[in-house]
């Protein structure tokens, strides 16, 4: 945690003059991250921000310690995706004391004041892919879902997805095993679980693309399943076009998000009111 520390505290911009942002992403690898840091990168450069970014990776002690490190800086605000709804209040509240504004991108904090919240419209998400869902399976079928309840936007994705299926009484959720941190590895290993009981599945809902890759790998050389996923990085894109099982995937837009979240930050810093919750539209992506 120290390494940590000292690796922020390396990272300030002091005596520029311009407004000292701190940001820590869930992690740097995946795609959607990137992107939401180049949205994030490309408002701070347009309108005068200087922005301290960096990830997690997964450890909520690391994310912590980081949220704590841009207190002791004394950045003007902070903005973060957190590893876990629950786990970030605390660091939050500190935040909060130290009357540092914080905010909120694609994930959502489960505690502690924040300005603003910006994301997707997970539940939008959900919807569109229990829609496309009930409509693929004519109205009938088990689903399972690849599920990370730990995760506020992901509970938003599940709650539209159930929605929607409420619709359709002949389509039961017979499954929906807890991924631990999204993880592929986790998510096939709870696919190769499924699959060795005697309840046939017909859907799959991977709640991220990690979680849709990682049921494909389970079930590929097997036949009268599919699988939608959350994300369209660019492996699930080519997933989907190559005719795999994994036929459609919900489509946010990071760089959006990265950008209305920085935009949100100059707002409140030059006095300006600004909504509690600003939601990205989501599309949806299938072979169909």
């Amino acid at each position: 945690m120290l390494l940590v520390l000292l690796a922020l505290a390396a990272c300030g911009k002091p005596g520029t003059g311009r407004p000292q942002v701190g940001v820590t992403l869930p992690a740097d690898a995946p795609v959607f991250y990137q992107e939401l840091r180049n949205g994030m990168q490309q408002a701070a450069d347009s309108l005068g921000l200087d922005l301290t970014i960096v990830a997690g990776e997964s450890d909520l002690a690391r994310q912590t310690a980081q949220v704590e490190t841009f207190i002791a800086r004394r950045m003007d605000a902070i903005v973060v995706t957190p590893v876990s709804s629950s786990g970030i209040v605390s660091a939050i509240e500190e935040a909060n004391r130290a009357r540092i504004p914080v905010f909120t991108a694609d994930i959502a904090a489960d505690g502690g004041q924040v300005v603003t919240h910006v994301a997707s419209d997970n539940r939008q998400g959900g919807q569109l892919l229990g829609a496309y869902v009930a409509t693929r399976l004519h109205g009938g079928g088990n689903v399972a879902i690849l599920d990370q309840p730990t995760v506020a936007s992901v509970r938003d994705r599940v709650a539209g997805f159930r929605a929607a299926l409420a619709a359709y009484p002949n389509i039961r959720v017979v499954a929906a095993p807890a991924v631990e941190r999204g993880l592929r590895d986790a998510a096939k290993q709870k696919m190769d679980d499924l699959l060795a009981t005697d309840q046939h599945i017909d859907a799959v809902y991977g709640t991220t693309d990690d979680c849709a890759l990682g049921a494909l790998a389970a079930i590929r050389g097997r036949t009268g399943s599919f699988i939608v996923g959350y994300g369209a990085t660019p492996e699930a894109r080519t997933a989907i076009a190559q005719g795999s099982a994994l036929v459609a995937d919900a489509v946010p837009n990071p760089i959006t998000i990265g950008r209305r979240t920085i935009e949100a930050v100059v707002a409140k810093l030059r006095g300006q009111s600004v909504p509690s919750m600003i939601s990205v539209p989501v599309g949806l992506l299938s072979r169909d």
